[in-house]
């Protein structure tokens, strides 16, 4: 990556290049910069196209790492409004790295939790890079029981590597506050919708991912493993992530195919990182779309097409 863009995104970003210099260029007439302006939009709009519908599983791994792409916060503040956050486990400490609070989303007042990375060096630092320690799951947890306790959804948002691997991160239980989390989770007696705006890494993701409905941006990823992790496993070697990354069938097009998760958002041709505000227009609509149905159901119905939803996931064969 160069310049907070990624390899293959090259071509589109010299002629964006091209195109700006075209602007500052006083010798043309209005005419001939407007032409020469309309040839080089149509080259470029081709060239987004050409590059991004081809994309390898590997490709959209690293549009779901972007650094400029949208995180937890940039999308509420688009798509929500009085968004009231709430901090700590009661427990331990605040984990920045899972951020959760109340907010209206259309006319609906719910609870929105995602996960958090920074922009900067210091930012990342303060959110652990986006990987939740256990006060971070049993924060959310607090969260969802007092969502559950005044009857408002719950609306999770994943975007993490994983959970912190580190000696404090298991020496308070990440393990068993992931687990927690999953056995809570799918006996929540308010709807819970899931969307994976990013990475979706492992339990980490899972933590908090138990849901009614997993919703997934058209270029994030969601596995059991990094495809760097797997290649170390299997190839002792992270150079084969890309072969990795198309073995796990982790893009949201294998995984809606597989039935792993119930909806793909489109995203603004590129990738999210071209155009916030479009891709949090986008995910506002499909999030209202799914979450309105949902409020129709009463808590046992709710629980039983949870219940039944994870039942399907998978394949076997029985001997005999």
């Amino acid at each position: 990556m160069s310049n907070g863009y990624l390899d293959f995104e090259k071509p589109i970003v010299d002629l964006l290049q091209r195109l700006e210099l075209l602007k500052t260029d006083k010798s043309l007439s209005a005419q001939e910069l407007k032409k020469r302006e309309t040839v080089l939009e149509e080259e470029l709009l081709q060239t987004r196209k050409a590059i991004y519908s081809k994309l390898s599983p590997w490709q959209k791994v690293q549009i779901a790492r972007h650094p400029k792409r949208p995180y937890f916060l940039d999308y509420i503040q688009r798509i929500g409004s009085d968004f009231f956050e709430l901090n700590g486990d009661r427990l331990f400490r605040n984990d920045l790295s899972i951020v959760g609070g109340f907010v209206t989303i259309g006319d609906i007042k719910l609870m929105a939790i995602g996960h958090m990375k920074g922009r900067t060096l210091k930012e990342n630092l303060l959110r652990n890079f986006g990987c939740p320690m256990p006060e971070g799951y049993r924060k959310a947890m607090r969260l969802m029981k007092l969502a559950e306790k005044f009857r408002l959804p719950v609306v999770t948002f994943i975007d993490t590597a994983g959970a912190y691997p580190g000696i404090g991160s298991e020496e308070r239980h990440v393990g068993a506050a992931i687990a927690n989390n999953l056995m809570e989770m799918s006996g929540l007696k308010v709807p819970i919708v899931s969307i994976v705006i990013g990475e979706g890494g492992s339990g980490g993701a899972l933590g908090i991912g138990v849901a009614d409905k997993v919703l997934m941006m058209e270029n994030a990823y969601y596995s059991v493993i990094s495809p760097e992790g797997c290649a170390a496993i299997l190839w002792k070697d992270k150079k084969h992530a890309p072969q990795a990354a198309a073995l796990l069938k982790l893009t949201a097009q294998e995984l809606l195919e597989l039935k792993i998760i119930d909806q793909v958002i489109p995203e603004p041709l590129g990738g999210a990182h071209w155009d916030w505000d479009k891709a949090a227009h986008i995910l506002k609509e499909h999030l209202l779309s799914t979450l309105v149905p949902l409020l129709a159901l009463d808590p046992q119905q709710l629980l039983e097409n949870r219940y039944l939803r994870y039942r399907r996931i998978g394949q076997w064969l029985e001997k005999g």
